[in-house]
């Protein structure tokens, strides 16, 4: 037991207060550079919206990248100080890493796929956060788009992460005016022309009254028979994601006004005759 007795209790505590404290400061350093690192991205990506006009989600998505770039450089370069605190060669590591990655690499066919395939979705713009798409067998909005994964908000509040070598094939619903489109159904016993004028009569109201309508509404006529209805289609242009809020409110504009006709001709039926 005399090699216990031998040891430098004092010089090793010393040393270890030392590595307490590299550690410490090197944290420190490493969250004072992320903090601040993500805070220039973050005013350099407000500044080229502004100059080089670019849309918000456009902004969004570079921005988000760039962040998420610029933290696993900062974390790697973390991980190189750490262990020279331990005097560990980094250098070594990262060369039998690379062996070890070479020899895994066959199995990771699906990761190099998934970033291929971010890269060529952000170079060649095919969806920015906030666009409405459909991919991969979801509907919804984009909230997130990486170099690996994709996330999709579902209507009904899911959110999905698509790993990016499954968007075989993309729709983007936010490029462009959106087609508002209601069938309103009316009886056979019903006057068609006349019904066609009071729907237009209500679409030319909207469109006065609603900016976010680019062209129409129109009555395009008769859209198909059933069988105890005929269905009328109105069509309109909106701005993007106003689609919806444009239908229902054609919906209910026109449900007033068949009702006030309905109303109206109920009281003339219902008013006695005057005695001559």
């Amino acid at each position: 037991m005399d090699w216990i007795e031998n040891i430098n209790w004092e010089q090793i505590l010393v040393d270890t207060g030392f590595v307490l404290l590299k550690l410490i400061a090197t944290l420190i350093v490493f969250f004072i550079a992320r903090a601040i690192g993500r805070k220039l991205i973050r005013n350099a990506f407000s500044k080229a919206q502004v100059k080089k006009k670019m849309s918000v989600g456009r902004t969004k998505t570079l921005q988000s990248l760039a962040i998420s770039t610029f933290s696993y450089i900062l974390f790697f370069i973390l991980l190189v100080v750490v262990l020279g605190i331990f005097n560990i060669n980094a250098a070594g590591l990262i060369a039998g890493a690379g062996v070890v990655g070479l020899a895994i690499g066959f199995g990771a066919q699906g990761l190099v796929s998934d970033v291929v395939t971010g890269f060529f979705l952000l170079l060649e713009k095919q969806v920015d956060v906030g666009d409405y798409i459909t991919a991969a067998g979801y509907d919804g909005i984009v909230e997130e788009v990486g170099l690996r994964t994709m996330h999709i908000r579902s209507f009904d509040g899911t959110l999905n992460y698509v790993p990016n070598r499954e968007v075989g094939s993309l729709s983007n619903h936010s490029r462009g005016n959106m087609r508002a489109l209601v069938d309103i159904a009316i009886p056979y016993s019903d006057d068609i022309d006349e019904a066609v004028g009071i729907i237009q009569t209500v679409c030319d109201d909207l469109k006065e009254k609603n900016p976010k309508i680019v062209e129409g509404p129109d009555v395009l006529g008769v859209e198909t028979y059933g069988t105890s209805e005929i269905t009328l289609r109105v069509i309109a242009k909106t701005e993007t994601m106003e689609q919806w809020a444009v239908e229902r409110e054609l919906r209910k504009a026109i449900k007033r006004a068949f009702d006030a006709k309905n109303e109206s001709e109920e009281m003339y039926a219902e008013k006695p005759l005057q005695d001559g």
